[in-house]
């Protein structure tokens, strides 16, 4: 398939730039597959819409401060991080590049020094970070990183958080659970729908343009996850039950179908995952997914699309134009059942 099939026109007035002030009063659009049908409700009506017998998959990373800057010069530096490298090293983007070249060395202050081990394809530096604690000072220090469609800076950190955000690590958040709210997890227990939770540290590579014509070409960025023995077979028991599985953000998605067997049967992991799905994937465990509305030419457009159908998306991305929803990380809500 081509890239240009999951292009879309998208002005710049539908990207929500803040967060609602109440997260779960986020528009939530439902997309009935077999019926073929788009439906508008609000996000809290969720758990008495859902399927008594869903058990829901959670993605409980957490969001690092993740963007550095500091005097370099005359003027600035920014180092984002992107990945761990290894020690004190991580895989990251810099500002400015012809500043910040392989075996340079800056003193950012009397804390931290970073040294420029390599630079690797696109542009990512692999640094060493020499720091007494660099986790404590990037907590002091650090800047959360939102993405470049986002251009106010977020006033609260926390809500560029899920509210069961647990495991550090990611340098994006899984923004489909932005949403959630303790009244909409009561309503949940209150129908006796399970919830479950993994561990996918997002990357930037998520959010990384495709540039391959022919999207098969596209090399997939890698991920950390983990996914335990216990909530494996919960799992398990769960889908022979007959329960539907609902993944909450493409992220839960990709753990759930990296660590599921051709039969249909998780295998509890921990590791890399470079699972790369769009149409024509051949899905293994995942019965319904949660999401938010997407980039055009992305790979997570690509994944629901496998998901739903590429045609149906795009109606559906072109209905939520007309109806005024708002888009991306602090936009509004889709349910894919």
């Amino acid at each position: 398939m081509k890239l240009s099939d999951f292009d879309y026109h998208l002005p710049r007035e539908f990207i929500a730039q803040r967060p609602l002030v109440v997260r779960d009063e986020s528009r939530l659009m439902v997309l009935n597959r077999s019926g073929y049908s788009i439906a508008h409700r609000r996000f809290f009506e969720l758990p008495e819409l859902l399927n008594p017998d869903s058990i829901l998959v959670f993605n409980e990373s957490r969001v690092i401060p993740a963007r550095l800057v500091f005097k370099l010069g005359n003027g600035k530096g920014e180092i984002l991080l992107i990945k761990p490298a290894g020690g004190e090293s991580w895989e990251c983007l810099v500002r400015p590049g012809e500043k910040l070249q392989a075996k340079a060395t800056v003193q950012v202050d009397p804390e931290l020094t970073f040294h420029i081990k390599r630079v690797l394809e696109n542009g990512v530096r692999v640094i060493q970070f020499d720091c007494a604690n660099f986790n404590a000072y990037l907590k002091r220090h650090g800047h959360t990183p939102t993405p470049p469609y986002i251009k106010e800076e977020v006033k609260d950190p926390q809500r560029y958080q899920t509210i069961y955000a647990k495991t550090e690590g990611s340098v994006a958040a899984p923004t489909a659970g932005f949403h959630f709210t303790e009244d909409v997890f009561a309503g949940l227990k209150a129908k006796g729908i399970s919830t479950e939770f993994i561990t996918l540290h997002v990357g930037l590579g998520t959010f990384q343009p495709v540039k391959a014509e022919n999207i098969e070409e596209h090399k997939m960025h890698s991920e950390w996850f983990s996914l335990s023995p216990d909530v494996a077979a919960r799992l398990n028991r769960a889908k022979q039950e007959g329960k539907k599985i609902v993944a909450v953000g493409t992220t839960s998605v990709r753990v759930l179908e990296s660590c599921a067997g051709a039969k249909g049967i998780l295998h509890p992991k921990s590791g890399e995952t470079g699972i790369f799905i769009y149409p024509g994937y051949k899905w293994n465990f995942v019965d319904e997914i949660i999401t938010n509305f997407h980039v055009p030419k992305s790979t997570l457009i690509m994944l629901v699309s496998a998901f739903a159908g590429r045609e149906f998306v795009l109606e559906a991305y072109e209905t939520a134009k007309r109806e005024n929803y708002r888009f991306f990380s602090f936009g509004d809500s889709m349910w894919i059942a």
